[in-house]
């Protein structure tokens, strides 16, 4: 796993979807992989078709992030991979529900997810990739993270800490040689609206040029860090879409403010 010339990337949330679609566009390029997930079965089996497809190390780590000692268990990983030079914090979830009535420790395991195990990952990684003057670290946020939406209250504000944590993270290590990169993927053909959350979720409503293969979307998100940008929203129709509500947002707060000006009697500046 040490091995300088091939490097080393660590993924969360490998065992299917986005993660599982960076392992293997990762391995292709002859970088030798940590996987991380909960479901054992699942890493092994992807472990062994990287290693026999492409003659890879692919190492399984069973992670809980929403337990502090399995995050404490995989920054000590971290610190212990002499020539890791990509972080990709992959792993997440989402629930559905207005959030004065769902569950609340889903919601403080979602925080732990995303932001917790992501920033202390980061932590972990940072010391040697500013030593070694490289290395790279994809946070996956989410399109979701730029339209707040009635029903996805959590999953929307921890997707848009990443957004900040990155574009914030970047500034203070130009010059170092370490790229960040704060993923914004649309609407992905995984596993994610499989779970019982989104049981009732019809999506045949959702239009079939919305969704985008995981493959598609890491391609995507490698050709990318060659450009140094920090967020990156794959997809033109993703990007439309975000800029048309950020604008209709800030057309909103203008008119907004001409009203309370205009019904204190003022002139509008």
């Amino acid at each position: 796993m040490n091995s300088k010339e091939d490097g080393a990337a660590l993924i969360t949330g490998a065992s299917s979807g986005i993660g599982a679609a960076y392992a293997r566009a990762l391995a292709a390029q002859g970088k030798n992989l940590i996987l991380v997930a909960r479901r054992k079965e699942r890493l092994a089996i992807l472990a062994e078709e990287l290693h026999r497809n492409h003659a890879v190390v692919a190492e399984v780590l069973v992670a809980d992030l929403t337990k502090s000692a399995d995050i404490e268990r995989v920054e000590k990983r971290i610190r212990e991979i002499e020539f890791l030079d990509m972080l990709i914090n992959n792993a997440g979830f989402g629930t559905f529900g207005n959030f004065s009535e769902i569950d609340i420790a889903g919601q403080m395991d979602m925080i732990h997810v995303h932001i917790v195990a992501s920033v202390r990952l980061c932590w972990a990684a940072l010391p040697g990739m500013i030593a070694r003057g490289n290395g790279v670290i994809i946070n996956v946020s989410s399109m979701g993270a730029f339209i707040p939406m009635q029903g996805n209250v959590t999953y929307g504000a921890t997707k848009a800490f990443l957004i900040t944590f990155s574009e914030a993270l970047q500034r203070e290590l130009m010059g170092t040689g370490v790229r960040i990169q704060a993923l914004c993927p649309g609407f992905t053909r995984t596993e994610f609206h499989d779970t019982s959350e989104y049981e009732k979720l019809d999506r045949s409503l959702i239009p079939r040029f919305m969704w985008t293969s995981a493959d598609d979307i890491v391609a995507a998100s490698l050709r990318s860090l060659k450009t140094g940008k920090v967020t990156y929203i794959p997809g033109l129709r993703n990007r439309l879409l975000v800029a048309v509500n950020r604008n209709r947002t800030i057309s909103k707060l203008l008119l907004s403010k001409l009203r309370r000006k205009s019904q204190r009697g003022q002139q509008p500046g």
